[in-house]
């Protein structure tokens, strides 16, 4: 984005939530947004975007004058060039924060990958635009912070409060920190995608964000102003998965008391977000098939049929191919969802991405569950450095675990030391030579084997557990054993489970 006429559009709704409903467009003028940067064509760019996009704009090339803007004004959003003469970006972004505190501030750099980057989510940074950035990529950011804009207002108006930190927005912003190749290809994607009504497949690891991103991408959609309608597959049996999806009329089944409309209903006109597609039976995927190819959906038990206008994402942690050659997955109905398919690399694979997410998880828990003027706790390097070493099989979503316990125990100002990072005992890759106990070798051999099977069976099984979500029937599949025996398993370790599903039945 280098020139003013790039930026500045026509009206037309390209990209961005902002651009999805007249109360939206008709918030933009109530919207203030300080531009601050001392280059001169990438600023009067910034700038004739943001006024032709109907915001209330003020823009500077002094980090001088920024700073005292900032003291005397309250700014709804802070675009800021950390890397700025005179005064560095980093005293603007302390000081719109320290004034304000639920300014977004949202930083410009050339290099996310170096340390100023990292304490700037420290210090409170909500997000950040790689240079150059195009004008989509603008529209992205701006559609994002008026959503979170635009809730917290409406929320400390129901409350009556100062309402929820919006620099911490949704859970998105956490998906759009990385400046590894495989995870920014996949975040340009979706951004390229959401604007349209394609659907998406979304293929990764659990914890990588997959939900998530789905987010993003309804939220950058002309659904956006809707609410994602998600299911997970994996969670429900088949019965009630088909009755969910597709609602049921009364009497149609015993429980079934009143006519109830399934989340295709309810997703009409949004984005019905299907998490765990692989667990959805062959049965049910042959339904939503008609959906795709009629758009029309007919509740259980019901000759009416209703049509309905869905956008579809669906997501699994399998090999989407691999599915569908198994015979797990349709192939018609995998082609109908995979018209771009998004792959989200493993946080193994994307480590310099690790010291960002963790800043950014310290900030936002520590802001969460403590008080806001109390200083916030710093990694020393060697913390930041054991992070890196670790392979986090749980992903994203693990790292965000530990940063939230860190941040719940942690004192004001404290220096968080490796010694205070916990992490979960990992299952033995193997079970020779190491993964053996010394003291199990003093035992007698048939002592030591039972208990070393113990030890296997209860770390099994709790992976397990946490593998399926906790969802038995899914956990039996995957165990390939019976559910009475898994139940049974489960209680000879007390490996606590959450109750998805029915149990098991005598026979």
């Amino acid at each position: 984005m280098t020139t003013a006429h790039d930026a500045a559009r026509p009206s037309t709704p390209t990209t961005g939530v902002s651009d999805t409903t007249d109360r939206t467009a008709s918030n933009r003028s109530n919207i203030s947004v300080l531009v601050v940067d001392d280059d001169p064509p990438l600023r009067e760019a910034c700038t004739s975007y943001f006024q032709a996009e109907g915001f209330s704009t003020v823009s500077t090339g002094s980090g001088m004058e920024a700073l005292e803007l900032v003291k005397r004004r309250r700014f709804d959003l802070v675009l800021l060039d950390l890397y700025m003469t005179q005064v560095l970006g980093m005293e603007v972004l302390r000081a719109a924060i320290e004034t304000h505190k639920d300014v977004l501030v949202a930083v410009m750099t050339g290099n996310p990958s170096v340390e100023s980057n990292r304490e700037a989510f420290r210090e409170g940074a909500w997000d950040y635009l790689l240079k150059p950035f195009t004008p989509t990529h603008l529209d992205v950011l701006t559609g994002r912070a008026v959503h979170a804009i635009l809730a917290l207002r409406e929320q400390s108006h129901s409350v009556g409060g100062d309402g929820h930190d919006a620099r911490s927005g949704n859970s998105d912003l956490v998906t759009c920190i990385g400046t590894s190749t495989s995870f920014r290809q996949a975040v340009e994607l979706a951004r390229r995608v959401a604007p349209t009504d394609a659907s998406v497949m979304l293929s990764g690891e659990s914890g990588t964000g997959k939900e998530v991103l789905a987010q993003v991408i309804h939220l950058h959609s002309r659904r956006g102003t809707r609410r994602l309608v998600p299911i997970n597959c994996a969670a429900l049996p088949e019965a009630l998965l088909e009755s969910e999806m597709f609602g049921h009329k009364k009497g149609s089944f015993t429980g079934a008391e009143r006519d109830k409309p399934g989340l295709l209903e309810v997703a009409n006109q949004s984005t019905l977000f299907l998490d765990e597609l692989t667990e959805m039976s062959q049965r049910i995927q042959a339904k939503l098939l008609r959906v795709l190819q009629d758009g029309v959906v007919r509740r259980v038990g019901s000759e009416h049929q209703e049509t309905v206008d869905v956008r579809f994402i669906s997501a699994t942690n399998r090999d989407p191919h691999e599915a569908m050659s198994s015979g797990v997955l349709r192939e018609d109905l995998f082609y109908r969802l995979r018209v771009v398919l998004i792959k989200l690399p493993p946080l193994r694979q994307r480590v310099q991405d690790i010291p960002l997410l963790a800043e950014h998880f310290l900030s936002y828990y520590w802001r969460r569950h403590r008080q806001r003027d109390a200083p916030a706790p710093k990694f020393a390097p060697a913390s930041m450095e054991l992070l890196k070493s670790k392979r986090w099989p749980g992903n994203v979503r693990e790292l965000q675990n530990v940063i939230e316990h860190l941040a719940v125990l942690a004192e004001p100002g404290q220096l968080i030391r490796p010694d205070d990072i916990p992490f979960y005992e990992e299952v033995p890759a193997s079970l020779s030579g190491p993964a053996i106990p010394p003291a199990l070798l003093e035992e007698g051999y048939y002592t030591a084997r039972e208990k070393l099977v113990a030890n296997f069976e209860r770390a099994y099984l709790g992976r397990l557990v946490d593998r399926s979500g906790g969802n038995m029937s899914k956990a039996a599949r995957i165990a390939s054993i019976d559910r009475t025996t898994l139940y049974r398993l489960l209680d000879r370790y007390s490996v606590k489970r959450n109750e998805l599903d029915d149990p098991p039945r005598a026979d």
